[in-house]
């Protein structure tokens, strides 16, 4: 079992930066892809970023390509997803997740452990 928690997010300015923070615990959280989701009120749930076992693997959704970096520590057991260049349109609750099996940042897995989530609110 895994257990994940977000923090770091809150109201920001357009054009500004936000770190994301997800506190993984479990005992086999270093055999876990990661990932970030986000949700927009009215709109399906969206695979962000997502990173291998080692770190070695980054996946970043290609429209934020150049804007967010996500990464992980595994002595920590935390994962980060850095934001930058905020637009309006980033909005949404950003959900941490992990699975087990194959070692890819593959949105098309299943992920098997979800967060509560984190508001990212972006003012114009």
């Amino acid at each position: 079992q895994v257990q994940l928690v977000e923090s770091g997010g809150g109201l920001v300015q357009a054009g500004g930066s936000l770190t994301l923070s997800c506190a993984a615990s479990g005992r086999t959280v270093s055999s876990t892809v990661m990932g970030w989701f986000r949700q927009a009120p009215g709109k399906e749930r969206e695979f962000v970023a997502g990173i291998n076992r080692s770190g070695e693997i980054r996946y970043i959704l290609a429209s934020e390509t150049g804007r967010f970096t996500i990464s992980r520590d595994n002595a920590k057991n935390t994962m980060t997803l850095q934001m930058n260049s905020l637009k309006p349109e980033d909005a949404a609750v950003y959900y941490c997740a992990a699975r087990k099996g194959i070692d890819a940042p593959s949105a098309k897995i299943s992920f098997d452990y979800w967060g509560q989530g984190t508001q990212v609110l972006v003012s114009s």
